[in-house]
């Protein structure tokens, strides 16, 4: 007589995939903000990934009239140089999208490092982490942010780099907490008896469980990097003056608001848009990651 079959592992784990993917599914159809807010995104990631082509004219372009009100031609107008709105609004969602994302990356990585090594290993190098963030927390993030800025100077590369060390203390204090929570659990014990080294056990089995709020506050810190990098910008420490930026545009609308309302509300409505429909979304993953409610739906079932 044949052995029987063993049923394989991923067979098992099919059906707890299957019941996630549909409780997510489920979470985003009755959330009507996340829903739209997801939708408003993927446009405007779309629209800044493809501006080349989508773009009505050049960013830079001076060839139409100055000041023209939105048209037909120009559906957001033209600035005091003679610039089609719609293709810099568009532009500088490319700038804004990816210092967002990179700053909030780099500020992640860095803030989960310092966690998880403050929280694992505790006594002094705990003590020193977290004195460096509870400084740092004293200060606003966008001080902080400008601060930097001052001492590496404006550009790209250097507005990421002073936005990105000026969000890492939301990732480590968020790390460290997950860590001192997750550590001492039956698995950890086990994995540690079994020899798996320090290494191991922080890659393998605490990250990984720590990963859920820190996802969720990646999505709201990209907003308020969003913000960062529009303030920056508006106050001359950002970007070169020749890179099309929201908060550069809004910037050069201040001298012509009261006689062109367009040059500001077009902008304005594009960081509203976007940083609204990140922090709706954010919500939602809050929804999707939450392990209570989590915990009774499986006690539920």
């Amino acid at each position: 007589m044949a052995d029987p079959v063993p049923l394989r592992p991923t067979a098992v784990q099919a059906v707890p995939t299957r019941r996630k993917r549909a409780r997510w599914l489920k979470l985003l159809l009755a959330d009507r903000r996340a829903l739209i807010s997801l939708v408003a995104l993927v446009v405007l990631v779309g629209a800044a990934a493809l501006a080349p082509y989508v773009s009505p004219a050049d960013p830079t372009s001076m060839e139409f009239g100055m000041m023209s009100p939105p048209s037909w031609a120009h559906p957001f107008g033209t600035d005091d140089l003679g610039r089609d709105l719609l293709s810099r609004v568009i532009y500088g969602a490319r700038i804004s999208l990816f210092v967002g994302i990179v700053t909030v990356a780099s500020s992640m990585l860095l803030g989960v490092i310092m966690g998880v090594l403050a929280g694992y290993y505790g006594g002094w190098l705990d003590t020193i982490i977290m004195r460096y963030i509870d400084l740092q927390w004293a200060f606003p993030n966008f001080i902080i942010a400008v601060y930097l800025v001052a001492v590496f100077g404006t550009g790209l590369s250097n507005v990421i780099i002073a936005v990105a060390l000026a969000f890492l203390d939301d990732f480590a204090r968020i790390a460290r907490g997950m860590v001192l929570t997750i550590r001492e659990r039956d698995y950890v014990e086990a994995a540690r008896a079994l020899g798996a080294s320090d290494v191991r056990l922080m890659l393998r089995h605490i990250l990984p469980n720590s990963m859920a709020p820190l996802i969720v506050q990646a999505t709201v810190s990209v907003s308020y990097a969003i913000l960062a990098e529009a303030g920056l910008s508006f106050l001359g420490l950002g970007v070169k003056a020749s890179t099309p930026t929201w908060g550069l545009i809004l910037s050069d609308a201040r001298s012509f608001i009261s006689r062109a309302w367009w040059l500001g509300i077009f902008p304005g409505v594009a960081i509203m848009v976007t940083v609204l429909s990140i922090n709706f979304f954010g919500d939602y993953l809050r929804d999707v990651f939450d392990v209570r409610e989590t915990s009774v739906e499986g006690e539920g079932a």
